[in-house]
């Protein structure tokens, strides 16, 4: 029972941090198996595992499975066979089948880098939504509790500091939402310095403006193929005027792309 306790307090961290993991349970084992029923292996973002459903190759597998449902964010059931003839390279001679649930147990990451009202209207629909956000900006005035107490995390840094402390993950969204074009260079400009490769990557305003940033960041260096990884506008054509409709815009596309894999 130890490693349960062990893997349910790895969610507690994971969660926190918003570093993405799968838990994969054996539902179902038939026949002779290493693997039996209600056996647990969680698979963080990085590869690395905590528990086991079996050992060998098909943790193997299984581990992989649970890697895809981290990037594609859905569960999947699969079942496996244990035996020379499915897994001829594996020297298994138990003969049986287990059936693995794969879940992902950390939502996508909503990081919002700027802190005014789209930013606090998007936190709170996020919320209902089951993601995590964070709100981020250089001004304590505006990123603080009083004023985004939907966020589960608010930071007031400079923006080369904040977005050390995003990391590289690739699963999170990145949102820039700032106060104005000089702040948004920056921010882009740290984004792409730092390497993080974010699964989704927007910042609110015109085609206008993201042409004008585009040829400021170009000249800095920026690839063709990074500054057309933006999305601009941010969020679903739904005509949206207000930061509340825009906030919802947002989140839907956000959705979107989660459930469906596209915006």
């Amino acid at each position: 029972m130890q490693a349960h306790f062990d893997i349910y307090e790895e969610i507690v961290r994971l969660r926190k941090l918003g570093e993405p993991a799968a838990l994969c349970t054996v539902m179902l084992s038939r026949g002779s198996t290493p693997g039996k029923e209600t056996m647990k292996m969680l698979v963080r973002g990085d590869g690395s595992t905590i528990g086991s459903v079996g050992g060998g190759c098909v943790e193997e597998d299984v581990r992989q499975m649970a890697l895809e449902v981290i990037a594609n964010d859905r569960s999947e059931t699969k079942s496996f066979r244990l035996n020379q003839v499915d897994v001829p390279e594996s020297g298994l001679i138990c003969g049986g089948q287990v059936t693995i649930l794969a879940e992902p147990v950390v939502p996508p990451l909503l990081v919002l880098l700027g802190a005014g009202h789209v930013a606090a209207a998007a936190a709170r629909v996020a919320k209902e939504c089951d993601l995590r956000v964070w709100v981020c900006d250089n001004r304590a005035e505006y990123a603080n509790s009083a004023e985004h107490p939907a966020a589960d995390e608010i930071i007031a840094d400079e923006w080369s500091e904040i977005i050390k402390k995003i990391g590289k993950a690739q699963h999170h969204y990145l949102v820039i939402v700032t106060r104005g074009h000089k702040d948004d260079e920056e921010v882009l400009w740290q984004i792409h310095e730092g390497g993080c490769r974010p699964k989704y990557l927007g910042m609110i305003g015109s085609r206008a403006k993201k042409a004008q940033l585009d040829n400021i960041l170009r000249d800095r260096g920026v690839s063709d193929e990074w500054l057309a990884s933006i999305q601009t506008p941010i969020g679903l054509d739904i005509g949206a005027k207000s930061s509340g409709e825009i906030a919802v815009s947002l989140v839907s596309q956000l959705v979107k792309l989660r459930r469906n894999g596209i915006l």
